[in-house]
């Protein structure tokens, strides 16, 4: 067991899950606020709801594709046929470009809407809006 997860793959694989997971949880725990006078819930993202959905659908995703990934490296070893090893290695490889280029993207995206969001409006919740946009910035490596 250790000596698996010592492995470079696995390792990043981790770090990439908890990165996604920190992103998620900071959209979902405080990606949204109210003003005083209304009830309506308002991204924290200069209003931009496609920010805080962006974010939380490519860290969701993200967490899934790591689990599902981590249980590939767990089972590589005992899959026999090249060919299968063949397509799962340029499965994870096509998805780790395509999900780092989404990463580069979510991150130019939040960071983007932050700094057309009004500072008077997101005082409270702006530590986790900071840490949504920090964590997409080092998924970006990590994927």
């Amino acid at each position: 067991l250790i000596r698996f997860v010592q492995q470079p793959q696995v390792l990043t694989r981790i770090v990439s899950a908890v990165f996604a997971l920190i992103v998620f949880a900071c959209l979902v725990g405080d990606g949204y606020m109210n003003r005083t006078d209304e009830s309506k819930l308002y991204c924290v993202f200069n209003h931009n709801e496609d920010a805080c959905r962006y974010g939380i659908g490519i860290g969701v995703l993200a967490f899934l594709a790591c689990i599902f990934f981590f249980m590939v490296d767990v089972y590589f070893p005992q899959i026999s046929n090249t060919t299968d090893r063949k397509y799962l290695v340029l499965a994870d490889l096509g998805f780790s470009g395509l999900w780092t280029f989404l990463w580069f993207i979510g991150f130019c995206f939040l960071t983007n809407q932050w700094s057309w969001a009004r500072t008077e409006e997101v005082y409270i919740v702006a530590d986790s809006a900071r840490a949504a946009i920090t964590f997409s910035f080092f998924s970006i490596f990590s994927w």
